[in-house]
């Protein structure tokens, strides 16, 4: 064989440049770039260099041939024509991959199976003995890329892809691959700084990925120092020689690397689930003496172990696939902002994202930025020095101008800004400058500000735990906004088709930026949203499954909402009237609450003193949770669940009701339930069962949420009908008229 060989490199989208500067340092010759891929020229000795050493490459394959492909068959003998004697025993075994189209070759898998079948034609024995093929742990692994009629035959000296290290058994739900955080951190200047005694920290770490790669690169650890099988340990045409010196003289620099005092590299995880398997990993890699792993939030974390130390800090945040994903990690990409102007002064910083507009959203400029592909996705390296000219606080002033405003600041006492229950805030010096609001986010945070003045009294005044504060009062910024005690619970209505997304999720970042400035509130205490303009039971399926549950207060009683798990949050705030309605009026009653969800109009009625109360809902969830709801009041006597589709089970009851309450959903089509129930088409059927339970002079009382409900006009002639939708809206939905509409049935 020739002492040159023509060698491609396979790298991740976007690393060709990054692995042709890595590739020449090794050895590589009349090297180019080509898409995920770099060409050149090595002798074998530098090809098993590339194998040990490339921290970004997925495969090393070494050219056997290039020949042209007119056809399948020509592909047949192309392949059959090189001498396979030289590189695969015949009892051995082989595994193909094959890539690109064209020449009549549009299928892969035809493609590998014409290659194989020509080295096995080429080694098949008289006796009958040929390669076999294995998938997993090949002998020889063979590549062939068809490119526009020209196959090039490949031997791959990596075997398994160059990014599986092997110290990476557990890992989180979506890790970088190894040779991308080499990458990153290449990028982001981590050789350089390692080489001058700088520390790391990643307050994101989830598995540790970032965390091993720099303590290799910072050791001199040949990422692939520790792997046993190779694609060239069977390879007839290896030299173990060569590579057993190649290895030697690697063990004595990682020797020689670990032998020096430890680097300070830390990491940090919000997620405790992810702190053993991080610790594992670094046990793995042999790396516990220079890394340590700590649990924390981004915004306690910290990075410096002496005032002096200076260095890296690298993370890469969640990116949200959807706007709606993207908003709700705002506040996570504001902290790790305010944290490296906090903690981080004089250091360099690294921002991994596929999300570049939160990135901008961390109140620091970053200098330079680099195009990476995470797998399909692409994404943004922002690479920041934390410095104060770097912060974004409005207009750029001195320092001596910003130390002046934040004593001014500390010395004013006018004007001071309200909380939820619209009492002043008692101002406390920040260590540094808030990020100033854009004009758009100044004026929602101002409609805020009015908004809690006024409805603050109001819900002081009424004893209102929970409430409304805005609904997308501002057009262009289509929020909900509710207050539950100290949380805020916002959903974000989805932008008509005709507005600009990217307009869109700006006045959407501006306004949930306002949020924790205009009420006083910790980012922590904020849950995003997206509420979709919907009909169904979407508000009802499950979006996470934190399981937090919180008390409130209404009317005198105690209910659980949970902000996180459910579009809905298992209290519909519009209701309140009704439900005190209900509550006024439930002495002696029997009450029947159907589509019950949580069952708050049932604690609210026996809190009135009801004889009895009946909830029906199909959801075995939700009547766990109204049966936590009553017991928390002490309700749990004379209170019936019944779990069932309520037009069956209205259907089957033969009770009798003095008081029903009826808040349907506007459409739904459960598997649990007998067909499909629809609000306008059904209202009839549904009033006129529930009205046949009802007993002499008790009274129904019906609402929806259906904006383009109807009532039916003949409903008027059979019952006495009072629409009362004026009477069960409160001040907080003052805004927002059509949040539903009630009327009260009785007899005639």
């Amino acid at each position: 064989m020739s002492d040159q060989h023509e060698l491609f490199l396979t790298c991740p989208k976007g690393l060709e440049g990054l692995l042709l500067e890595e590739a020449k340092a090794l050895g590589l010759i009349e090297a180019r770039e080509h898409t995920s891929a770099i060409r050149g020229m090595a002798s074998m000795e530098t090809a098993y260099r590339l194998c040990l050493w490339s921290r970004l490459a997925n495969r090393v394959l070494l050219v056997l041939a290039r020949f042209p492909v007119r056809d399948a068959e020509s592909l047949y003998q192309g392949v059959l024509d090189v001498d396979w004697f030289e590189h695969l025993e015949p009892s051995g075994s082989l595994a193909v991959e094959f890539s690109g189209h064209g020449s009549g070759i549009d299928n892969t898998h035809f493609g590998a199976l014409k290659v194989k079948d020509a080295i096995v034609d080429k080694l098949r024995q008289a006796d009958g003995t040929r390669p076999s093929v294995d998938k997993l742990n090949p002998d020889l692994r063979v590549h062939l890329r068809l490119d526009r009629g020209e196959a090039i035959l490949s031997l791959d000296l990596s075997g398994h892809s160059l990014h599986q290290r092997g110290y990476r058994l557990q890992q989180g739900a979506a890790p970088l691959k190894e040779n991308l955080a080499a990458a990153v951190l290449i990028r982001a200047g981590w050789p350089r700084i390692a080489a001058e005694g700088g520390a790391l920290a990643d307050p994101m770490c989830g598995v540790g990925t970032f965390l091993v790669e720099a303590a290799m690169i910072a050791a001199d650890i040949a990422p692939n120092l520790t792997r046993e099988q190779w694609g060239f340990s069977n390879w007839l045409g290896h030299v173990p020689a060569t590579w057993n010196r190649l290895r030697a003289e690697a063990e004595e620099r990682a020797a020689a690397g670990l032998a020096k005092p430890p680097l300070w590299i830390r990491g940090y995880e919000a997620d405790p689930r992810l702190i053993q398997p991080a610790r594992n990993n670094i046990d793995r890699a042999g790396l516990s003496d220079w890394i340590k792993v700590y649990q924390g939030e981004v915004a306690t974390f910290e990075p410096r172990p002496d005032q002096n130390q200076k260095g890296l800090v690298i993370s890469n945040p969640p990116y949200g696939e959807r706007l709606g994903d993207e908003a709700s990690l705002l506040y996570l990409y504001q902290n790790l902002g305010e944290r490296l102007r906090q903690a981080c002064m004089g250091w360099e910083a690294a921002v991994f994202t596929g999300a570049p507009d939160l990135g901008k959203r961390m109140g620091i400029r970053s200098h330079k930025q680099y195009s990476f592909w995470n797998g399909a996705l692409p994404c943004k390296l922002l690479l920041i020095k934390v410095q104060p000219e770097q912060f974004v606080t409005g207009e750029r002033r001195t320092p001596e101008q910003r130390e002046r405003e934040r004593e001014q600041n500390e010395l004013q006492a006018e004007a001071p800004k309200l909380n939820r229950n619209g009492n002043p805030i008692k101002p406390a010096p920040a260590p540094v400058e808030q990020a100033r609001l854009s004009e758009g986010g100044q004026m929602f945070a101002n409609r805020l500000q009015k908004n809690l003045k006024q409805l603050g009294k109001w819900a002081r005044r009424e004893g209102v735990d929970c409430y409304r504060l805005y609904d997308a009062d501002m057009p262009e910024y289509a929020l909900a906004v509710d207050l539950y005690h100290d949380w805020v619970h916002v959903q974000e209505y989805a932008a008509p088709r005709s507005i600009d997304p990217e307009k869109a999720q700006a006045r959407l970042f501006d306004a949930l930026a306002a949020i924790p400035q205009a009420l006083g509130i910790d980012k922590s205490k904020v849950v995003i949203k997206r509420r979709e303009r919907q009909s169904g039971t979407k508000q009802y399926e499950r979006q996470a499954a934190q399981g937090q549950f919180m008390e409130v207060k209404e009317g005198g009683i105690k209910l659980l909402v949970n902000l996180t798990d459910y579009l809905d949050t298992g209290l519909f705030l519009d209701h309140r009237p009704l439900r005190l309605r209900i509550q006024r009026e439930a002495a002696g009653k029997r009450f029947l609450n159907l589509f019950c969800y949580t069952a708050t109009a049932s604690v609210h009625a026996a809190k009135g003193g009801a004889r009895s109360t009946t909830s029906v809902d199909l959801s075995k969830t939700y009547l766990d949770w109204a049966r936590r709801n009553l017991s928390l009041n002490g309700f749990s006597d004379k209170n019936r669940l019944e779990q069932g589709d309520v037009m069956s089970w209205l259907g089957d009851d033969r009770g009798e009701y003095d008081l029903i309450f009826i808040d349907p959903p506007t459409f739904s089509n459960s598997k649990r339930m007998e067909g499909v129930f629809d609000v306008q088409r059904d209202h009839v059927q549904l009033l006129d069962m529930a009205m046949a339970r009802l007993a002499p002079g008790g009274v129904l009382y019906f609402s929806n949420n259906f904006r383009k409900f109807l009532l039916d006009e003949q409903l008027p002639l059979r019952y006495r009908v009072e629409e009362i939708t004026a009477e069960t809206i409160d001040p907080d939905f003052a805004r927002n008229a059509k949040i539903h509409r009630a009327w009260k049935v009785m007899a005639k």
